[in-house]
């Protein structure tokens, strides 16, 4: 055994490897607008303002995120539906027609992802996505989502961004040390809960700025 100890690795000397991207507003536009307003407008129900209320007193995000924690739609769907029933037809629009809320991708995105890919950098993702919205969207986006080794879903796993835990989940399952991934997402909180982790972490805004950062972190060349 030779007297001279193998050099230590610390965190701050390894270069990240691997990319982990969030998917709403980063890989794919996202709103539930997208859904209503073309319902509003196939029923010739009310105006702008009667969506917009629609959309901050009925069918509020904060309803939706319970979906994205692990709830069934037919479970929350009822409860609102209860509490308005004068709305319950468009309530129940939301569940069967969920991916029309999803707009197209991000512009470069899908260009960006090709390259990592191509250039060999191990993609995954982490969503705060419902468990039973995400297979069809996972199935009609497969031209972008096979590109990617895993993707730890919110309402399948019961944790939601910025919890730590779901970091640490998805940690322990791509196989990465956290100075090891760059992390991708357009929430600002989800970005520092993060960063406390030890990961290199990117507020998304946009797909040239990113390019850039990755760039400037070693992923790939520019």
């Amino acid at each position: 055994m030779s007297g001279t100890s193998a050099p230590v690795i610390t965190p701050s000397a390894i270069k990240p490897s691997a990319v982990i991207f969030d998917v709403g507003k980063v890989l794919y536009d996202w709103s539930p607008r997208y859904l209503y307003a073309t319902v509003f407008r196939e029923r010739s129900i009310g105006d702008d303002r009667a969506l917009d209320a629609f959309l901050r007193d009925v069918l509020t995000t904060e309803w939706h995120f319970q979906h994205d924690a692990g709830r069934p739609f037919a479970e929350t769907s009822a409860e609102l539906i209860a509490q308005f029933p004068e709305h319950a037809e468009l309530i129940a629009l939301w569940g069967p027609r969920f991916l029309e809320t999803l707009g197209d991708p991000i512009p470069g995105m899908p260009e960006l992802v090709a390259e990592l890919d191509d250039a060999g950098v191990p993609l995954f993702a982490i969503t705060n996505f419902s468990g039973e919205f995400w297979k069809p969207f996972r199935a009609r986006e497969a031209w972008l989502f096979d590109r990617f080794q895993d993707i730890v879903v919110s309402g399948d796993e019961k944790l939601i961004k910025p919890d730590p835990a779901i970091f640490a989940l998805a940690l322990d399952r791509f196989g990465l040390r956290a100075a090891e991934a760059y992390f991708v997402d357009d929430n600002a909180a989800n970005v520092d809960s993060a960063k406390a982790l030890g990961i290199i972490s990117h507020h998304f805004t946009d797909a040239a700025q990113l390019r850039a950062d990755l760039a400037a972190h070693g992923v790939f060349a520019r």
